[in-house]
């Protein structure tokens, strides 16, 4: 979180005033802006320095602090993390060992997270890459109900990849689930 300015800090000849309880106080010279903030024994802060003249606000700098943070820790507990978790085959992977790590696919996208499925090339392998292109599509068919995918299957290297995402819900569910004021009336 950036330091704002205070009182004397504050470098340029006028700034627009904004008072303790949110009211336009004008454009004012800085050091009359300081002496109207002294004489409530408040501090006059700086909240928007790039605007023409750079806006300050006449508050307790102490609560000026407590009010960003508040605001910070508060984006931030909005904030959604969304981890790419990966199940790795080769192109000679078995039925069972496909199963195992598609139920652990399938467990990961109904939590939310993406899936990047990669099949490993390891050299004469390469020249079979429609092997890797069938255990991805299996793959995509199979977590069809869960998942849609995000980034179609390509080759890196030796690798070849898939990316699929949870399945996002249709405005028409979530709107299902939540009705409208008219409709709760009638």
């Amino acid at each position: 979180m950036p330091i704002a300015r205070i009182n004397e800090r504050i470098r340029v000849p006028q700034v627009r005033v904004i008072g303790e309880e949110g009211e336009q106080l004008g454009v004012l010279d800085v050091r009359d802006a300081i002496r109207a903030a002294r004489e409530k024994g408040l501090d006059l802060v700086e909240v928007a320095a790039t605007a023409d003249p750079p806006v300050c606000r006449i508050i307790d700098f102490g609560k000026f602090q407590y009010e960003a943070k508040k605001k910070a820790n508060e984006a931030k507990k909005k904030q959604v993390t969304i981890t790419v978790k990966e199940v790795k085959f080769r192109p000679g992977t078995d039925d069972h060992d496909y199963d195992y790590r598609m139920k652990h696919a399938r467990e990961w996208l109904e939590e939310g997270d993406k899936v990047k499925a990669t099949i490993w090339f390891r050299g004469r392998e390469m020249t079979h890459r429609e092997l890797g292109s069938r255990i991805l599509e299996k793959l995509e068919k199979d977590l069809a109900d869960v998942g849609e995918v995000e980034a179609r299957p390509r080759m890196e290297g030796n690798q070849m990849f898939i990316i699929l995402g949870p399945k996002r819900h249709k405005g028409t569910a979530a709107k299902a689930e939540h009705p409208s004021p008219e409709a709760v009336k009638q």
